[in-house]
Protein backbone atom coordinates (compact mmCIF):
# COMPACT_ATOMS: atom_id res chain seq x y z
CA UNK A 1 0.00 0.00 0.00
CA UNK A 2 1.32 3.43 -0.98
CA UNK A 3 0.35 6.69 0.69
CA UNK A 4 0.36 10.19 -0.74
CA UNK A 5 2.77 12.15 1.45
CA UNK A 6 3.45 15.40 -0.44
CA UNK A 7 2.64 18.63 1.38
CA UNK A 8 0.56 21.49 -0.03
CA UNK A 9 -1.01 24.70 1.28
CA UNK A 10 -4.45 23.32 0.43
CA UNK A 11 -6.00 19.86 0.31
CA UNK A 12 -9.24 19.15 -1.54
CA UNK A 13 -11.28 16.04 -0.80
CA UNK A 14 -14.16 15.23 -3.13
CA UNK A 15 -16.92 12.74 -2.45
CA UNK A 16 -17.63 11.84 -6.04
CA UNK A 17 -20.99 10.93 -7.56
CA UNK A 18 -22.45 10.87 -11.05
CA UNK A 19 -24.54 14.07 -10.68
CA UNK A 20 -22.94 15.97 -7.80
CA UNK A 21 -19.74 16.47 -5.84
CA UNK A 22 -19.31 17.24 -2.17
CA UNK A 23 -16.10 19.27 -1.95
CA UNK A 24 -14.06 19.94 1.18
CA UNK A 25 -10.91 22.12 1.07
CA UNK A 26 -8.58 22.28 4.08
CA UNK A 27 -5.58 24.51 4.60
CA UNK A 28 -2.26 23.26 5.97
CA UNK A 29 -3.51 23.80 9.53
CA UNK A 30 -6.60 21.67 8.99
CA UNK A 31 -9.04 24.57 8.91
CA UNK A 32 -12.03 24.09 6.61
CA UNK A 33 -11.97 26.70 3.85
CA UNK A 34 -14.82 25.32 1.75
CA UNK A 35 -17.33 22.58 2.42
CA UNK A 36 -19.97 22.58 -0.28
CA UNK A 37 -22.11 20.41 -2.54
CA UNK A 38 -21.94 21.32 -6.25
CA UNK A 39 -23.00 19.92 -9.61
CA UNK A 40 -20.68 17.38 -11.18
CA UNK A 41 -19.30 19.46 -14.04
CA UNK A 42 -15.86 20.98 -14.73
CA UNK A 43 -17.05 24.60 -14.76
CA UNK A 44 -18.61 24.41 -11.29
CA UNK A 45 -15.50 22.69 -9.89
CA UNK A 46 -13.13 25.19 -11.53
CA UNK A 47 -15.09 28.13 -10.11
CA UNK A 48 -15.13 26.68 -6.61
CA UNK A 49 -11.40 25.92 -6.37
CA UNK A 50 -10.22 29.07 -8.18
CA UNK A 51 -8.94 30.92 -5.04
CA UNK A 52 -6.85 27.89 -3.99
CA UNK A 53 -5.67 26.35 -7.25
CA UNK A 54 -2.07 27.68 -7.24
CA UNK A 55 -0.88 24.85 -4.99
CA UNK A 56 -3.78 22.48 -4.46
CA UNK A 57 -4.06 18.70 -4.45
CA UNK A 58 -7.37 17.01 -5.24
CA UNK A 59 -8.16 13.53 -3.97
CA UNK A 60 -11.14 11.32 -4.80
CA UNK A 61 -12.08 7.81 -3.82
CA UNK A 62 -12.06 5.46 -6.77
CA UNK A 63 -15.45 4.90 -8.34
CA UNK A 64 -16.64 4.71 -11.92
CA UNK A 65 -16.83 8.50 -12.52
CA UNK A 66 -13.26 9.42 -11.60
CA UNK A 67 -12.06 9.70 -15.22
CA UNK A 68 -13.36 13.19 -15.89
CA UNK A 69 -11.96 14.61 -12.64
CA UNK A 70 -8.51 13.20 -13.43
CA UNK A 71 -8.67 14.67 -16.94
CA UNK A 72 -9.85 18.01 -15.55
CA UNK A 73 -6.91 18.17 -13.15
CA UNK A 74 -4.46 17.27 -15.91
CA UNK A 75 -5.80 20.05 -18.15
CA UNK A 76 -5.68 22.57 -15.29
CA UNK A 77 -2.23 21.53 -14.05
CA UNK A 78 -3.59 20.48 -10.66
CA UNK A 79 -2.18 17.58 -8.65
CA UNK A 80 -4.61 14.65 -8.63
CA UNK A 81 -4.61 11.59 -6.39
CA UNK A 82 -6.84 8.54 -6.80
CA UNK A 83 -7.75 6.81 -3.57
CA UNK A 84 -7.69 3.02 -3.33
CA UNK A 85 -11.31 2.21 -2.46
CA UNK A 86 -10.55 -0.95 -0.46
CA UNK A 87 -7.94 0.70 1.73
CA UNK A 88 -9.90 3.82 2.65
CA UNK A 89 -11.30 2.27 5.80
CA UNK A 90 -11.59 5.65 7.54
CA UNK A 91 -14.48 6.51 5.22
CA UNK A 92 -16.41 3.26 5.44
CA UNK A 93 -15.80 2.46 9.10
CA UNK A 94 -17.30 5.53 10.77
CA UNK A 95 -20.41 5.49 12.94
CA UNK A 96 -22.03 8.17 10.78
CA UNK A 97 -21.54 8.35 7.03
CA UNK A 98 -22.73 10.86 4.45
CA UNK A 99 -21.28 12.87 1.57
CA UNK A 100 -20.29 15.79 3.76
CA UNK A 101 -18.45 13.60 6.26
CA UNK A 102 -16.78 11.55 3.52
CA UNK A 103 -15.42 14.58 1.67
CA UNK A 104 -13.92 15.92 4.92
CA UNK A 105 -12.31 12.56 5.70
CA UNK A 106 -10.74 12.42 2.25
CA UNK A 107 -9.25 15.88 2.74
CA UNK A 108 -7.99 14.92 6.22
CA UNK A 109 -6.35 11.76 4.87
CA UNK A 110 -4.62 13.82 2.17
CA UNK A 111 -3.35 16.37 4.67
CA UNK A 112 -2.18 13.70 7.12
CA UNK A 113 -0.22 11.67 4.56
CA UNK A 114 -2.51 8.69 5.02
CA UNK A 115 -4.31 8.75 1.68
CA UNK A 116 -3.88 5.30 0.01
CA UNK A 117 -2.93 5.84 -3.61
CA UNK A 118 -4.30 4.03 -6.61
CA UNK A 119 -2.89 4.11 -10.13
CA UNK A 120 -4.19 6.90 -12.35
CA UNK A 121 -4.43 5.11 -15.67
CA UNK A 122 -3.52 7.37 -18.66
CA UNK A 123 -6.53 8.67 -20.57
CA UNK A 124 -5.18 7.73 -24.02
CA UNK A 125 -5.14 4.02 -23.06
CA UNK A 126 -8.37 3.84 -21.07
CA UNK A 127 -10.79 3.29 -23.95
CA UNK A 128 -9.08 0.17 -25.30
CA UNK A 129 -8.45 -1.20 -21.81
CA UNK A 130 -12.12 -0.80 -20.90
CA UNK A 131 -13.18 -2.40 -24.20
CA UNK A 132 -10.93 -5.38 -23.45
CA UNK A 133 -12.53 -5.63 -20.02
CA UNK A 134 -15.95 -5.51 -21.63
CA UNK A 135 -14.87 -8.34 -23.91
CA UNK A 136 -13.93 -10.42 -20.86
CA UNK A 137 -17.39 -9.79 -19.40
CA UNK A 138 -19.04 -10.97 -22.63
CA UNK A 139 -16.77 -14.02 -22.77
CA UNK A 140 -17.94 -15.03 -19.30
CA UNK A 141 -21.59 -14.68 -20.36
CA UNK A 142 -20.89 -16.87 -23.40
CA UNK A 143 -19.17 -19.45 -21.19
CA UNK A 144 -22.23 -19.54 -18.90
CA UNK A 145 -24.43 -20.38 -21.89
CA UNK A 146 -22.09 -23.15 -23.03
CA UNK A 147 -22.07 -24.57 -19.51
CA UNK A 148 -25.87 -24.46 -19.37
CA UNK A 149 -26.09 -26.61 -22.50
CA UNK A 150 -23.72 -29.18 -21.03
CA UNK A 151 -25.47 -29.14 -17.64
CA UNK A 152 -28.88 -29.64 -19.26
CA UNK A 153 -27.50 -32.59 -21.17
CA UNK A 154 -26.31 -34.12 -17.88
CA UNK A 155 -29.59 -33.22 -16.18
CA UNK A 156 -31.46 -35.53 -18.56
CA UNK A 157 -28.74 -38.20 -18.35
CA UNK A 158 -28.07 -38.14 -22.06
CA UNK A 159 -24.83 -39.39 -23.66
CA UNK A 160 -22.00 -36.88 -23.77
CA UNK A 161 -22.23 -34.44 -26.63
CA UNK A 162 -18.63 -35.31 -27.54
CA UNK A 163 -17.98 -32.09 -29.47
CA UNK A 164 -16.50 -28.76 -28.51
CA UNK A 165 -19.48 -26.40 -28.66
CA UNK A 166 -17.23 -23.35 -28.80
CA UNK A 167 -17.20 -23.89 -32.56
CA UNK A 168 -20.38 -23.19 -34.47
CA UNK A 169 -20.14 -26.21 -36.79
CA UNK A 170 -20.28 -28.52 -33.74
CA UNK A 171 -23.66 -27.19 -32.57
CA UNK A 172 -25.77 -28.77 -35.28
CA UNK A 173 -28.20 -31.38 -33.94
CA UNK A 174 -27.66 -30.49 -30.27
CA UNK A 175 -31.22 -29.19 -29.82
CA UNK A 176 -32.73 -32.40 -31.23
CA UNK A 177 -31.03 -34.48 -28.52
CA UNK A 178 -33.81 -33.49 -26.11
CA UNK A 179 -37.30 -34.96 -26.34
CA UNK A 180 -39.24 -32.24 -24.54
CA UNK A 181 -40.25 -29.24 -26.68
CA UNK A 182 -39.65 -26.75 -23.88
CA UNK A 183 -36.15 -28.08 -23.26
CA UNK A 184 -35.45 -27.85 -26.97
CA UNK A 185 -36.58 -24.22 -26.90
CA UNK A 186 -34.29 -23.51 -23.94
CA UNK A 187 -31.27 -25.06 -25.67
CA UNK A 188 -32.09 -23.31 -28.95
CA UNK A 189 -32.15 -20.02 -27.06
CA UNK A 190 -28.72 -20.77 -25.55
CA UNK A 191 -27.26 -21.63 -28.95
CA UNK A 192 -28.75 -18.52 -30.57
CA UNK A 193 -27.25 -16.30 -27.90
CA UNK A 194 -23.89 -18.06 -28.19
CA UNK A 195 -23.93 -17.38 -31.92
CA UNK A 196 -24.71 -13.71 -31.27
CA UNK A 197 -21.87 -13.44 -28.77
CA UNK A 198 -19.52 -15.11 -31.28
CA UNK A 199 -20.33 -12.44 -33.86
CA UNK A 200 -19.99 -9.50 -31.49
CA UNK A 201 -16.82 -10.80 -29.84
CA UNK A 202 -15.23 -11.27 -33.25
CA UNK A 203 -15.91 -7.62 -34.07
CA UNK A 204 -14.55 -6.43 -30.71
CA UNK A 205 -11.38 -8.51 -31.02
CA UNK A 206 -10.77 -7.30 -34.58
CA UNK A 207 -11.16 -3.69 -33.44
CA UNK A 208 -8.77 -4.17 -30.52
CA UNK A 209 -6.14 -5.82 -32.70
CA UNK A 210 -6.32 -3.04 -35.29
CA UNK A 211 -6.44 -0.02 -32.97
CA UNK A 212 -4.45 -1.04 -29.87
CA UNK A 213 -1.45 1.12 -29.06
CA UNK A 214 1.54 -0.98 -28.06
CA UNK A 215 3.92 0.85 -25.77
CA UNK A 216 6.07 -2.23 -25.16
CA UNK A 217 6.25 -4.29 -28.36
CA UNK A 218 9.00 -6.52 -26.99
CA UNK A 219 6.89 -7.24 -23.93
CA UNK A 220 3.92 -8.08 -26.14
CA UNK A 221 5.95 -10.59 -28.14
CA UNK A 222 7.30 -12.10 -24.94
CA UNK A 223 3.77 -12.58 -23.62
CA UNK A 224 2.69 -14.25 -26.87
CA UNK A 225 5.56 -16.71 -26.55
CA UNK A 226 3.91 -18.16 -23.43
CA UNK A 227 1.79 -21.26 -24.21
CA UNK A 228 -1.91 -20.43 -23.86
CA UNK A 229 -1.50 -16.66 -24.28
CA UNK A 230 -2.67 -15.54 -27.71
CA UNK A 231 -3.14 -12.23 -29.47
CA UNK A 232 -6.09 -11.00 -27.39
CA UNK A 233 -5.02 -12.22 -23.94
CA UNK A 234 -1.56 -10.72 -24.46
CA UNK A 235 -3.21 -7.34 -25.13
CA UNK A 236 -5.40 -7.74 -22.03
CA UNK A 237 -2.36 -8.36 -19.83
CA UNK A 238 -0.35 -5.57 -21.45
CA UNK A 239 -3.13 -3.03 -21.05
CA UNK A 240 -3.81 -3.98 -17.44
CA UNK A 241 -0.14 -3.61 -16.52
CA UNK A 242 0.35 -0.59 -18.81
CA UNK A 243 3.85 0.33 -17.65
CA UNK A 244 5.87 -2.29 -15.80
CA UNK A 245 8.16 0.45 -14.48
CA UNK A 246 5.37 1.66 -12.19
CA UNK A 247 6.25 -1.30 -9.98
CA UNK A 248 9.45 -0.45 -8.14
CA UNK A 249 10.09 -4.07 -7.11
CA UNK A 250 9.29 -7.53 -8.43
CA UNK A 251 7.50 -8.18 -5.15
CA UNK A 252 5.13 -5.27 -5.82
CA UNK A 253 4.13 -6.69 -9.18
CA UNK A 254 3.62 -10.19 -7.79
CA UNK A 255 1.44 -8.73 -5.06
CA UNK A 256 -0.51 -6.75 -7.68
CA UNK A 257 -1.19 -10.05 -9.49
CA UNK A 258 -2.53 -11.47 -6.20
CA UNK A 259 0.08 -14.22 -6.11
CA UNK A 260 1.13 -13.38 -2.55
CA UNK A 261 -0.81 -14.60 0.46
CA UNK A 262 -1.15 -11.72 2.91
CA UNK A 263 -0.66 -13.14 6.38
CA UNK A 264 -2.61 -11.66 9.30
CA UNK A 265 -0.80 -11.65 12.65
CA UNK A 266 -1.22 -10.02 16.02
CA UNK A 267 0.71 -10.54 19.28
CA UNK A 268 2.61 -13.41 17.70
CA UNK A 269 -0.56 -15.25 16.69
CA UNK A 270 -1.51 -16.02 13.11
CA UNK A 271 -5.06 -15.36 11.97
CA UNK A 272 -4.81 -16.77 8.46
CA UNK A 273 -4.53 -14.87 5.21
CA UNK A 274 -6.49 -12.08 3.53
CA UNK A 275 -6.99 -10.49 0.14
CA UNK A 276 -7.48 -13.75 -1.73
CA UNK A 277 -10.61 -12.57 -3.52
CA UNK A 278 -9.37 -9.07 -4.21
CA UNK A 279 -8.99 -8.24 -7.90
CA UNK A 280 -5.86 -6.28 -8.82
CA UNK A 281 -6.31 -2.60 -9.59
CA UNK A 282 -9.80 -2.52 -8.11
CA UNK A 283 -8.86 1.09 -7.48
CA UNK A 284 -9.82 1.76 -11.07
CA UNK A 285 -13.41 0.62 -10.75
CA UNK A 286 -13.53 -2.87 -12.11
CA UNK A 287 -10.08 -3.79 -13.19
CA UNK A 288 -9.13 -7.36 -13.72
CA UNK A 289 -6.00 -9.26 -14.53
CA UNK A 290 -7.66 -12.51 -13.49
Amino acid sequence: MKFYTKTHPYYCGIDLHAKNLYVCILDSEGTICIHKNINANPDALAKLIQPFRDDLVIGVECMFTWYWVADFCKEQGIEFVLGHALYMKAIHGGKAKNDKIDSHKIAVLLRGGMFPEGYVYPSEWRGTRDLLRRRMHLMRKRAELLSHVQNTNSQYNLPEIGKNLRYGFNREGVTERFADDSVQKSIALDLALIGFYDEQLGKVEWHCQKTAKVLDYQGLMLLRSVPGIGEILSLVILYEIHDIDRFSRVQDFVSYCRLVKCKKESAGKSYGTSGGKTCPELTEGSAMLT
